[in-house]
């Protein structure tokens, strides 16, 4: 992880930033997903938390080395987002930069099917998963998030992203297909 990119969203009065970092993040995902990317991992500079304040902001900056950063953006990935975004060139990353674990976070939100899926597999009424279900459901949740559709899956859900404290050293690991790790740290500044 000693280069990066900085992909930047440009106002639109068409469309609404959520929408545009939506489609890039897509877009992003297919890219790791068909060049099966374990080595690119990525980070939100602009990201903030609380219920009303949450978001991931206008920037992405994808981590790696730079001859396999070059390769992603030597394909076709950004086709349809070139006029919504302005890109930086590779970068080394600057000295004595932190560095944080950016991870998926999961939650109870509630929704019917797995209430449903709770009901069949605990042999319980539907009402009383629905029950079990809206206690945990009810309460806020303060990370960001953006909608994607899986790759390999086919299913459209919420991504919450989940950006660590900030420490000295850096942890090394493998990334999933949409640029995150439970264990491996990126380049923070």
């Amino acid at each position: 992880m000693d280069h990066y990119i900085d992909i930047r969203l440009r106002p639109d009065p068409e469309f609404s930033r959520v929408m545009l970092l939506r489609a890039l993040y897509n877009k992003l995902h297919r890219a790791l997903f068909d060049l099966d990317a374990h080595d690119i991992g990525v980070s939100f500079p602009e990201y903030r938390l609380g219920v009303q304040a949450r978001t991931l902001g206008e920037l992405l900056r994808l981590h790696g080395n730079r001859q396999r950063l070059e390769q992603l953006m030597e394909s076709d990935w950004l086709t349809g987002m070139r006029d919504h975004v302005t890109l930086s060139n590779v970068q080394a990353v600057p000295e004595g930069a932190a560095h944080v674990e950016v991870k998926r976070r999961q939650f109870n939100t509630g929704s019917e099917s797995r209430a449903k899926r709770y009901a069949k597999r605990h042999g319980v009424s539907l009402e009383e998963a629905r029950r079990l279900y809206a206690t945990p459901a009810s309460r806020r949740i303060e990370l960001p998030f953006v909608k994607i559709n899986s790759r390999s899956s086919q299913q459209r859900f919420c991504l919450f992203i989940d950006h660590g404290k900030p420490q000295k050293e850096p942890v090394q690991g493998a990334f999933n297909h949409y640029g995150l790790s439970h264990d491996a740290t990126v380049p923070w500044f």
